[in-house]
């Protein structure tokens, strides 16, 4: 994100989606879908609403971009960090719960709501977090480490949401579940997200670094007061 904040104007839009995509979609959506696709309940099956699964994508990538569009395009400071950390939370959050609700089963749904509205801190802290992380963390060693504490916290976020689950089955016969299997769409998306995260690290293995951005800066700084100073002589 270094990148993001040298460029200006589509170069920065750019990076931005290229980012929103990366941790939105490949790291928290598909995460959260993965996850999923392990859970099952006793006497029904699970399918899925279509509709609200990829509006659970949407948001992922969306409430992501928002939130690093907020620490790229404003004064650095912890009041901007912490609202769109907040923002994005609140956001990831969003996406889970809204995934939960495209599940179709043979079965009823409640929350507890302690576990509920510590999943939502969770999810706030953990963004907050990565943001900071996103904007301050450099090196490869400080990157991989900075990757496996947001993993955990993001994870630690869903499982805390999962276990706010309260499931009730009916008695007796069951009804037929609609909707589609997992598998069905889940392949297509993630191929999807795969090919445009892979685009993603091309992008950062060929771009110009934050110092090349700076240094180009400068030379042509230097280079117009240059010329200037001739132009006046």
């Amino acid at each position: 994100m270094q990148r993001a904040r040298a460029h200006g104007g589509w170069s920065r839009r750019a990076w931005l989606a290229l980012a929103a995509v990366s941790i939105g979609g490949t790291g928290i959506w598909v995460m959260h879908f993965v996850a999923m696709m392990g859970f099952a309940v006793d006497g029904t099956e699970i399918r899925y609403d279509l509709f609200r699964t990829v509006i659970s994508l949407v948001l992922a990538v969306g409430i992501v971009a928002i939130g690093l569009s907020a620490v790229v395009n404003g004064r650095a400071g912890w009041g901007r960090l912490i609202g769109a950390g907040t923002i994005t939370g609140i956001g990831v959050a969003s996406m889970h719960y809204v995934g939960i609700s495209a599940m179709r089963m043979s079965a009823s749904v409640t929350y507890a709501v302690t576990l509920l509205v510590l999943s939502i801190v969770i999810a706030v802290v953990a963004a907050t977090a990565a943001l900071w992380a996103t904007f301050n963390v450099r090196g490869m060693a400080a990157t991989v480490a900075a990757a496996l504490i947001m993993g955990v916290a993001v994870n630690g976020m869903h499982y805390t949401g999962m276990a706010a689950m309260e499931v009730t089955t009916p008695t007796g016969r069951t009804t037929a579940v609609t909707g589609l299997d997992a598998y069905a769409f889940f392949g297509p998306l993630a191929m999807v997200l795969g090919v445009l995260t892979a685009l993603s690290l091309l992008a950062v293995g060929i771009g110009s670094t934050e110092k090349e951005i700076e240094e180009d800066l400068w030379a042509e700084q230097q280079l117009r007061t240059l010329l200037g100073d001739r132009a006046d002589g």
